[in-house]
């Protein structure tokens, strides 16, 4: 039976859109596999393309898949838990929920400390700093953009050593630092900005959650301080106490 002769009263767009999610949710598609082609799908369900797309780009809304520019539409993991807490680490966090944690440097470069981050990282304002951004994933889904600044002094060449580790904890180990804890956390939310869009392949107007964090060192002295932004739809906040 064609899609034009079931649930009349239901658009099409719709009725396709409810038959990927019922795919989802019984196993038929999972979690981080790319559904067929937008051809594939308009001949299953009897329907033209435009339908297809329309279909695709509410359950994308929804947050239930994901489009990759060049490579297609993949079902979305379940969103991350990610705890907020006095030892927070990206990798901990993404490892125990049995997926890949990944980063990747997109740029570092060297800039004298506003009077803002003086204040954050204890130094004076106008010390030279170095900028990281990096862009961490959970397997192959983007999950935040970081922006970290760190004394240049202190640790000297951060970039390059994070180009390697592609982890904040082995950068700090490098320079000697074996333990660190957060000591301040600050949540808010925002729209994502063109820039961030593109990097997380998120569309335009989507949430973003946005975490300022200061970590200290085993005696209290600031390390580094970070502004991230998260793809609201893949993760959830746990904040936990003690």
């Amino acid at each position: 039976m064609s899609m034009q002769d079931a649930a009349s009263g239901v658009a099409l767009w719709r009725q396709v859109a409810d038959g990927i999610e019922r795919g989802i949710a019984d196993g038929r598609f999972a979690a981080g596999e790319r559904l067929p082609g937008e051809t594939e799908i308009a001949e299953t369900y009897r329907v033209n393309r435009h339908t297809v797309r329309r279909a695709l780009a509410t359950l994308a809304e929804r947050g239930l898949v994901r489009a990759e520019r060049g490579s297609g539409t993949y079902v979305e993991a379940p969103r991350l838990a990610y705890p907020l807490r006095s030892r927070t680490r990206f990798s901990e966090i993404v490892g125990a929920g049995g997926r890949e944690p990944r980063g990747q440097l997109i740029g570092a470069s060297e800039e004298p400390a506003t009077r803002e981050l003086a204040r954050q990282l204890g130094l004076k304002a106008g010390t030279p700093l170095v900028r990281i951004e990096a862009l961490r994933l959970a397997d192959r889904t983007p999950i935040c953009i970081g922006t970290t600044w760190l004394a240049a002094e202190r640790f000297p060449d951060a970039g390059r050593v994070y180009e390697r580790a592609r982890s904040t904890t082995k950068l700090l180990a490098h320079y000697g630092v074996r333990d660190y804890r957060r000591a301040s956390t600050r949540v808010t939310a925002a729209i994502v900005d063109a820039t961030d869009a593109i990097r997380l392949d998120l569309a335009l107007g989507r949430p973003v959650l946005v975490v300022d964090s200061t970590d200290v060192d085993a005696d209290g002295a600031p390390l580094l301080t970070t502004r991230a932004r998260f793809a609201a739809e893949r993760v959830e906040f746990l904040v936990e106490n003690g």
